[in-house]
């Protein structure tokens, strides 16, 4: 024997009738959600992708866990909520985290431990590591159909480190040491396109061109027909990264610092904006301006469009005193259009992907980066992404009407992941058994069977 079972005991009685409690439930999980991971990954074959990417090494006759169950199994723990690798120690027997990586619940194998997984981290090269990043741009271009024109966004987020580890950095504004990973996801579908390990500090303009040519080159060998648009906020627009996109027939719209040069431009429409605002009853107003601007390191005028808006604010010199304060935002675009339209709805849109780098660095747990080496570190980056995909395919099988549908991937995992379930394994038929009081029961069902590939 193993283990000794242990005793019932009791617990204070609930209208006279006796509280015995024991351990006799039989083989149950918490992550009955798992399944649903499971039908995600068989539709958009993410993990299967990134197995065949990933190097492996061992001798062939002593591989206990493929390569895929490897991945399979890192990525769902992920998405269930479960952060690091040691928390495959505690759910190597959870029977639906064997059955997500094609296993038999009882008369399976374990699941791979928090060394294996540590050994799968560590085991790609810097150029691996590479390989199995761009294995992700892949998959975003088999999963999207291409349209004329695509936008994708580009942004960093600062990921505090957890010791020694490679590339970390002071940062003065977090007052910390970390990570700014490099983040880009697909505007239309809000699905990560890839994301970058780099150092705390503010990007290089070769830095931004390097990331931006090889993304734009390896879209456009799968979507050779479609015109790719970049956005960012000014940390990217730098004038080594537009000068390639020009040269490649790519669009853009970045963020651009003020200076006296450009308040120049609109200072007359900001004396106006100041009057109007004086004369009439507003809170506050608008108006917005485009010209040509050259700035010293351009080799050519570009497009710049300002957006001014004139409001009260407290006077910080009289108490309880209002005063009026002019706010001037800039953006340098090769995008034509109303300057209206160009500010509030080509560049202003860009908020949504802050709530993406939510979901992936909060409700997923990607800034768990703890990993001496900084290879390893973007290997648990693309795993957490990977993790991403499943969580957002399953959201896509939700029906539009539900409220579930447009709902965080923690508001997901904790009404359709974190299900009980009884698991009974007979000779022929695997039966799962949920709550009856399951609340979300019936979109439970509509989403597992909405995830199956349909059958001709």
């Amino acid at each position: 024997m193993t283990d000794d079972p242990l005793l019932p005991f009791d617990l204070p009685a609930v209208q006279r009738k006796k509280l015995t409690i024991d351990f006799d439930g039989g083989n149950q999980s918490s992550d009955a959600g798992a399944l649903l991971l499971r039908e995600a990954e068989r539709k958009i074959g993410v993990c299967r992708r990134l197995a065949e990417a990933m190097p492996d090494r061992r001798e062939p006759a002593r591989v206990e866990h493929a390569m895929f169950e490897l991945v399979m199994a890192r990525a769902v723990a992920i998405a269930c909520g479960y952060k690091d690798g040691n928390d495959l120690n505690r759910l190597r027997d959870d029977p639906l985290m064997k059955i997500a990586i094609d296993r038999c619940p009882e008369s399976g194998a374990p699941l791979p431990s928090q060394s294996t997984i540590s050994r799968l981290e560590n085991a790609p090269t810097k150029t691996e590591a590479a390989r199995l990043t761009a294995a992700l741009v892949d998959q975003f271009c088999a999963s999207v159909a291409p349209g004329k024109e695509e936008l994708f966004d580009i942004d960093d987020t600062f990921c505090a480190a957890h010791g020694g580890q490679q590339l970390a950095l002071w940062n003065g504004h977090e007052d910390e040491r970390g990570f700014s990973p490099m983040h880009i996801y697909h505007v239309r579908t809000g699905l990560p396109v890839v994301t970058i390990l780099r150092s705390a500090k503010t990007p290089k303009g070769t830095e931004v061109r390097t990331v931006i040519k090889h993304v734009t080159k390896r879209i456009r060998k799968q979507w050779p027909k479609t015109r790719i648009i970049w956005r960012g906020d000014s940390h990217y627009g730098r004038v080594e990264a537009m000068d390639w996109l020009e040269d490649n027939d790519c669009g853009y719209i970045f963020g651009l610092p003020g200076n006296k040069v450009l308040d120049g431009f609109v200072a007359k429409a900001a004396d106006y904006l100041h009057v109007r605002h004086a004369m009439g009853s507003e809170e506050k107003l608008r108006c917005y301006e485009s010209f040509e601007y050259q700035a010293g390191s351009w080799s050519h005028p570009r497009r710049v469009v300002a957006r001014l808006e004139v409001s009260l604010q407290p006077d910080p010199n009289e108490k309880g005193a209002m005063r009026q304060e002019l706010d001037v935002r800039y953006v340098v675009t090769s995008l034509a259009g109303d300057p209206q339209h160009v500010y509030d709805q080509a560049y202003c849109e860009r908020g949504q992907m802050e709530n993406l780098i939510k979901l992936h660095k909060a409700q997923l747990a990607s800034d768990r980066t703890s990993c001496h080496s900084a290879t390893a570190n973007q290997v648990r980056l693309v795993l957490h992404t990977a993790a991403f995909w499943l969580m957002a395919t399953v959201r896509s099988a939700i029906p539009k009407t539900d409220p579930l549908a447009k709902a965080e991937f923690a508001t997901i995992r904790e009404r359709l992941i974190k299900v009980g379930a009884r698991v009974i394994e007979h000779v022929a038929r695997i039966r799962i058994h949920l709550p009856t009081s399951c609340p979300e029961r019936a979109l439970f069902r509509q989403v597992a069977l909405g995830l199956m590939p349909a059958v001709p």
